[in-house]
């Protein structure tokens, strides 16, 4: 039998043929079946290319149903083959479903490596199997499974240590990082990525794995209002990324980088830092010039700036959980301020007024105003029947009551002692 030409299916392709070059394709990777004894090196690679040619060709078809099995198809095909063949195909196909646009893109993505696990475990191929169960830790964290994730992850920390498998180790450390701070438990997270750090020291550490640990180091500590530390560690991931040439996350980290300086008043920073000369290349980017626009209404210290940019980047500020939670802080701060500095003249003025001043509902301010009299940052009143805010000023602490507390706890014991000595004298 004669095998087909791969060129004939790439010149179907080419003229949207896409039923004959999916006929061609599948006569090349059943020619090993049909005639065993032809299958020589030759053939192998025809094979490998056919293999990653029609999972492409299905996905641009959306043909989810055949490229899944083609992972299957692909094992038995290629299975005889090296090991490190074998695994290039099968985590080749599995990248093209986890980034195709399926709407269940992740769920078949993680069915499908879990099959290729069991089958890994039969056949006895360790490396496959572990790269694998990490793929499978890292698609339960994107499907946000994250308990599902750390229990994978365990199990992996265990064997790593074992065998001594920095480079996996590393890896998995940084995942346990990310699941443990989505789960809020910053102080698991923080242990994990030291712990993670600690094992990048004494191997080689590529610049992509290297931006990642820095990239989640500059995190954590921005969630512990460290900014300057954040700062530095973001700093390094930009490079690191600028190395990797990914401009996607390195705009991400940029906006990390403008975010810690706004958080820290540090506005004059924000511009010097957009006039470098590796930066200023972003300078245009939408991403970049949300950050620039906050960076004025926090520079001007202007509530209604701030909403108005929240409104025109809706997506480039609120998409981002990270950008998204500590521009809530400072919307809070700067709320609190511009409160705080309207109503600092008066000692009763109509909360009608302030709504007005500030250009806020009515609603929201007495809110606000309520929050920050419990919580002791001024000291006043709500009069909601009249609608009137009565401020007073700050009580101070009498201190004869605390001398007199003291002398009569003296007096007190004087008297006890007193009391002691007549009754050893009687």
């Amino acid at each position: 039998m004669t095998v087909p030409r791969i060129e004939d299916a790439r010149e179907a392709v080419t003229k949207k043929n896409y039923k004959k070059a999916e006929q061609i394709y599948t006569e090349i990777l059943d020619a090993n079946i049909v005639d065993a004894h032809i299958r020589n090196e030759k053939l192998i690679e025809t094979q490998e290319s056919g293999i990653q040619e029609l999972g492409e060709l299905y996905l641009l078809q959306g043909k989810k149903g055949e490229l899944v099995q083609l992972v299957s198809k692909a094992r038995q095909t290629m299975g005889s083959l090296a090991k490190s063949k074998t695994a290039k195909i099968i985590k080749n196909l599995i990248d093209l479903i986890e980034h195709s646009e399926f709407d269940d893109a992740v769920t078949a993505t993680i069915k499908v490596t879990q099959e290729c696990i069991d089958w890994a475990i039969e056949e006895k191929r360790s490396f496959l199997r572990q790269s694998l169960q990490i793929r499978l830790a890292s698609l339960f964290y994107k499907s946000k499974e994250y308990n599902s994730s750390l229990a994978r992850i365990n199990e992996l920390l265990k064997e790593f240590k074992r065998l001594d498998d920095k480079f996996s180790l590393v890896e998995v450390q940084l995942l346990e990082s990310k699941n443990y701070f989505q789960l809020k438990n910053y102080a698991k997270s923080k242990a994990a990525i030291t712990s993670a750090r600690t094992s990048a020291n004494s191997i080689y550490c590529p610049s992509p794995l290297q931006a990642e640990l820095d990239l989640v180091s500059g995190v954590l500590h921005a969630e512990e209002k460290d900014f300057s530390t954040a700062f530095s560690y973001f700093y390094e991931a930009f490079e690191n990324y600028q190395i990797h040439t990914d401009p996607k996350k390195t705009i991400k980290v940029l906006k990390y980088m403008l975010l810690c300086k706004i958080m820290l008043g540090s506005i004059d920073d924000v511009t010097s830092l957009l006039n470098n000369k590796n930066i200023s290349k972003f300078s245009h980017e939408k991403e970049v010039e949300a950050m620039k626009s906050v960076s004025v209404a926090h520079s001007n210290r202007s509530l209604k700036e701030l909403e108005d940019c929240l409104k025109s980047y809706n997506a480039e500020l609120t998409e981002d959980p990270i950008i998204r939670s500590h521009l809530s802080d400072l919307y809070d701060s700067l709320f609190q301020r511009n409160l705080l500095k309207l109503i600092e003249p008066y000692s009763c003025i109509e909360i009608s007024h302030i709504s007005a001043m500030i250009g806020l509902p009515r609603n929201i301010i007495e809110t606000k105003l309520s929050n920050m009299i419990l919580d002791k940052t001024f000291f006043g009143v709500l009069d909601q029947g009249n609608g009137w805010l009565v401020i007073y000023d700050e009580p101070q602490r009498d201190e004869t009551y605390d001398l007199n507390l003291n002398v009569i706890k003296t007096m007190s014991g004087v008297v006890d002692l007193l009391y002691e000595k007549a009754s050893s004298i009687a």
